[in-house]
């Protein structure tokens, strides 16, 4: 009797992380993408030589997602690979191990407005990180620690409920 080869399941090694907002969905989603540069850590979280000023999401698929600094000079941190308003924004995540912009180095960050009770669910998912190769496992512990994006998902959060 034949038995079928198991096939391996390779599963994604990502971070996953969720925070609850009293706001609606459709703000939510555009104070997440409209107001980056209101509540991302720009001042700990950015790749530029020089201070950023803001970050941009442009809205719409196959737009940037960046920095800019107070020269003027725009940082590119990846791509809208799905704009969804006001459900789901998926983004490419185009930064190497040393946080430097490296378009051969794609990961992905997929975040969904969930409406729940009187309010929000956020739920993001950086996803793809075996990418990274042997420094798959640094950089899931960077971005899912300390200062990582259950931080960012908090300054998020704050600015999403206070414009509410």
């Amino acid at each position: 009797m034949n038995q079928p080869i198991p096939v391996p399941q390779t599963q994604s090694l990502l971070v996953s992380k969720s925070i609850h907002v009293a706001t609606t969905p459709e703000r939510a989603f555009r104070v997440f993408t409209e107001q980056l540069g209101t509540w991302w850590p720009l001042v700990s979280h950015h790749i530029g030589q020089v201070a950023a000023v803001t970050a941009v999401v442009e809205p719409f698929a196959g737009g940037r997602w960046f920095e800019r600094g107070v020269d003027g000079t725009e940082c590119l941190w990846g791509h809208v690979k799905v704009w969804q308003p006001p459900g789901r924004l998926v983004l490419s995540w185009e930064l190497n191990c040393q946080w430097a912009y490296d378009p051969g180095q794609e990961t992905e960050v997929e975040v969904r407005f969930i409406p729940e009770g009187n309010g929000t669910r956020v739920e993001l998912e950086h996803r793809m990180l075996e990418r990274y190769g042997d420094k798959a496992e640094q950089m899931a512990a960077a971005l899912g620690g300390e200062g990582g994006w259950g931080n960012i998902l908090a300054l998020f959060g704050r600015t999403a409920e206070a414009a509410a």
